[in-house]
């Protein structure tokens, strides 16, 4: 079965699930940090699809790398990771996780806008983008907004709004030069 497909499913029914709850937001925040989690530590992927692992130590470390730790619980984000491991889906739990952030943002107007630099942009410049893509988007919309520094652009900047790029640095520049000096020869 489609790997992609099972996990929409799941991440669908949670949406629904949680929406009457007044759950959806707060669950949209705890799959934030969960996947910040799958990025900043790769292993963790590893543990939650080791059979050897227990389903409590699995349940224990996604719900601390959701960010519930300390006593603190969810019982939407907790029921969810019970169903998973009954049903035996708990190692695809960062596709749940990607989908329902993607099923959220649609359903509540919200776009991911990053802006690669060259050099951190000074808080003035970083403002008249985020109005430019404000603007581009229209009323209504949401953006969250991440900044990045990549020097391999040498200078000016790129910015990606979901599948749509403005790329606006040098190093785009010197390739599409390359690009046309080649296509020349």
């Amino acid at each position: 079965m489609n790997d992609g497909l099972i996990p929409r499913r799941y991440a669908k029914a949670l949406l629904e699930f949680a929406k009457p709850e007044g759950a959806d937001a707060r669950v949209y925040g705890l799959m934030l940090q969960l996947n910040a989690s799958f990025e900043a530590e790769p292993a963790l992927q590893q543990a939650v699809a080791n059979p050897f692992v227990s389903a409590a130590d699995k349940t224990a470390l996604l719900t601390v790398a959701a960010g519930l730790d300390n006593g603190k619980s969810d019982p939407v984000f907790a029921d969810f990771l019970k169903l998973l491991v009954e049903r035996g889906r708990i190692d695809m739990i960062r596709s749940m996780a990607l989908a329902y952030i993607d099923l959220y943002r649609r359903a509540n107007n919200i776009f991911s806008v990053t802006v690669t630099s060259a050099s951190p942009l000074n808080p003035y410049d970083l403002d008249r983008l985020k109005a430019l893509v404000a603007r581009h988007l229209g009323s209504g919309a949401t953006l969250e907004f991440t900044d990045v520094v990549d020097p391999s652009l040498i200078g000016g900047f790129a910015i990606s709004v979901g599948n749509e790029r403005l790329d606006a640095s040098i190093a785009n520049e010197l390739n599409q030069l390359r690009r046309q000096i080649l296509s020349n020869s």
